[in-house]
């Protein structure tokens, strides 16, 4: 029976790669954007802001419906969103009479399939009857590191080839990624989340756990950590740097990328033998590092070493404190799932957001905005030391 599930399990990895595909092939188009509709940096930070703003929202609305409709009615209409907005990205710009809006549109609804992976794919893969649950979830949310890799570096080769010009065709190509796992979602066996009879956790019981909202607050930063760096991590390396968008793209999200990915595939070989509590500790502390040497240091090697160090010690904040919060409140249900995807997206809104406006207000000097946002590694190091107290 186990082996009938390693076809659920590979779906899901997919569908991590399908989340990585929404947040990180439109910031490549961001200085394109930019040049060819001529869109202001404060508009273009917007679709960062309302592709995770929307995803948090629908992260809270899932807590009313998925476990009603099903996961696995759930999956697919998390993938025909996520095919539709990349399809309409293509489309919409050129057909409206505001590009931007065009735009806009598109990421709100490739975001409505983002919010409802974010909260369905990790359940799915914890239900499943496996023998190492923990392996199969570090490697899990790996996997949406080397999506993300996988992204910068097709669709990097793809612009070199073909052209920056010819991005909508390559965005009706990613679509193709979600469309053929949402069929594979059709046909894959979904096991339940809860064992027969019990019944997880309501939003008003997890709530009245202190415990809870120090997870929620160690997710919110989680995020922002994360995203504050690698969203703006092209953008920065061409704009800030004065490199080309191919070095810019390579040296900047994928070994961004890279790095977090080999983070997280080195903590789910040798979790066993690591403290969790320390890695995150040291972790926060490198990130903070790379945070002061990305903004500070003015020469522009150090400034990608930075955002590569950047990815390395982020790796662990999400998939750790989601193992954290899974582990310390075992019957959270798809409450916990979805409220910890929410506070997630929340940070992931939050932190490229606090980059973009904080540069905004100095010029469209990015160095200060990631500057600004140190105190996300900050809040987190805090939200460990008050886990450790509790």
């Amino acid at each position: 029976m186990k082996n009938s599930f390693q076809k659920t399990i590979t779906a899901c990895f997919i569908g991590y790669i399908v989340q990585a595909i929404i947040n990180n092939f439109v910031p490549l188009l961001f200085l394109t954007f930019q040049s060819t509709y001529g869109i202001p940096l404060s508009q273009i930070t917007m679709l960062v802001t309302v592709n995770f703003g929307l995803q948090l929202l629908i992260d809270l609305a899932s807590v009313t419906f998925v476990d009603k409709i099903g996961y696995r009615a759930s999956m697919m209409i998390a993938h025909v969103f996520s095919a539709a907005g990349l399809i309409a990205l293509a489309v919409l710009p050129d057909i409206l009479p505001n590009p931007f809006v065009g735009i806009l549109v598109a990421v709100m609804i490739y975001a409505v399939g983002g919010g409802l992976l974010e909260v369905l794919v990790s359940p799915v893969v914890e239900a499943c009857p496996t023998d190492n649950k923990e392996q199969a979830m570090s490697l899990l949310h790996s996997f949406y590191c080397w999506g993300h890799v996988g992204v910068v570096l097709i669709s990097t080769l793809f612009f070199r080839i073909f052209g920056i010009g010819n991005w909508k065709i390559l965005s009706v190509i990613w679509a193709l990624v979600p469309i053929c796992n949402g069929i594979l979602f059709s046909k894959v066996p979904i096991a339940s989340l809860m064992e027969e009879g019990e019944k997880g956790m309501s939003v008003k019981e997890l709530a009245k756990q202190k415990v809870f909202w120090v997870f929620m607050l160690m997710m919110l930063c989680a995020g922002a950590s994360e995203q504050a760096v690698s969203q703006w991590a092209s953008t920065f390396a061409e704009k800030g740097l004065g490199v080309s968008k191919t070095v810019g793209d390579l040296a900047g999200p994928m070994t961004f990328a890279v790095l977090m990915g080999t983070a997280r595939a080195f903590y789910g070989k040798y979790g066993d033998r690591i403290n969790l509590d320390r890695f995150m500790t040291g972790s926060s502390i490198l990130c903070m590092a790379s945070y002061l040497c990305i903004s500070l240091i003015p020469n522009p090697v150090f400034g990608l070493i930075g955002c590569g160090v950047c990815g390395l010690s982020v790796g662990i904040m999400w998939p750790g404190t989601f193992s954290k919060a899974a582990a310390t409140i075992p019957k959270g249900g798809t409450a916990l799932f979805a409220l910890m995807a929410l506070a997630g997206d929340v940070g992931c809104s939050g932190g490229p957001t606090v980059v973009g406006m904080i540069s905004g207000a100095f010029g469209d000097d990015l160095k200060k905005g990631i500057l600004a946002a140190i105190c996300f590694p900050f809040l987190l190091l805090m939200g460990i030391m008050l886990c450790k107290s509790d």
